[in-house]
């Protein structure tokens, strides 16, 4: 089931297995994914594969600079024929919800949007109102040095339980892209590989893998190591994201336990953007993380 998931994806989008196996992991561990790329490089694309795969309702919100939180939420409005106020949901009630530019919206907005993502609730007028299992939020943003960009507070990025990007194809990749055409309406033509209720018993099927002691220790050191240098330290939720983050790597690699390998493959996206300041590239927060994790034998 999950190598049909991997293979459909990597017919969408072209050459990025690596990228496309990191954010089903994210979407397992129940985590929520920052992508930062440049315009035209795919992530639209890879939001509505990944949602068309996995058999989940989908919505796309652009970010503008006048994107008001009851654009996001939903509003309450008088319904006359019953005499009372009537709540109109917002598009974040979507079990895949595309923030795209989120660099871009209003403070306020990006505040409701996260605040919405650790609760998985929302409240508007004083009534709590759940939102759809699964949740998923994938929320793009465009580099700092592109007009009309401020970036998201420390306090905000790490709520996305990782941070990737898709990058240039490679030469033969960007080629069969040429010969096929864009693949977008691949990604919107695609057919469910599974339910969400097969998706859910897979989320559920993580808390299974086993994590032993030395696993454990080494993430504490690689953790200890981020508090010693020039880098922001990794706080504890930065691990717990890590160690579940590893452990939907494990389950996508067919193991019913962590190893070492799976800390390091998913370390960079889940710490890079925890690392250092919110401005930061992703290749400077990558070398960041990647010093980190020379610094700390494995097991």
């Amino acid at each position: 089931m999950l190598a049909d998931i991997h293979r459909q994806l990597d017919s969408i989008v072209l050459g990025k297995s690596e990228v496309t196996r990191l954010a089903i992991t994210c979407l397992l561990a129940q985590g929520h994914l920052l992508i930062e790329d440049a315009p035209g490089l795919g992530k639209s694309t890879l939001a509505v594969a990944l949602a068309k795969t996995f058999g989940l309702q989908y919505t796309k919100v652009p970010c503008t600079n006048d994107l008001l939180p009851s654009d996001l939420l939903g509003l309450s409005i008088w319904d006359a024929t019953a005499q009372s106020m009537r709540f109109t949901p917002g598009p974040i009630f979507s079990q895949v919800l595309l923030a795209d530019e989120l660099n871009r919206a209003p403070s306020k907005t990006q505040s409701a949007l996260l605040e919405a993502m650790e609760e998985r609730q929302v409240s508007v007028d004083g009534v709590s109102r759940p939102l759809p299992s699964p949740f998923f939020v994938i929320a793009t943003q465009n580099p700092m040095d592109q007009v009309g960009v401020s970036p998201l507070p420390e306090s905000q990025m790490d709520r996305f339980m990782m941070r990737l990007t898709i990058g240039f194809p490679s030469a033969k990749a960007e080629l069969d892209l040429l010969r096929s055409g864009d693949r977008r309406n691949e990604a919107i033509n695609a057919k469910p590989v599974l339910t969400g209720d097969a998706l859910s018993k897979l989320q559920q099927a993580i808390e299974k893998i086993h994590i032993a002691e030395p696993i454990l220790i080494y993430a504490q050191q690689l953790l200890a190591a981020s508090r010693t240098g020039s880098t922001r330290p990794l706080s504890p939720r930065a691990g717990l994201a890590l160690l579940r983050a590893a452990r939907a790597f494990a389950l996508q690699s067919g193991r019913d336990h962590v190893l070492p390998d799976d800390i390091q493959a998913v370390w960079a996206a889940v710490v890079s953007h925890r690392l250092g300041a919110s401005h930061d590239s992703l290749q400077k927060a990558g070398q960041l993380a990647q010093a980190i994790l020379v610094s700390v034998g494995a097991p």
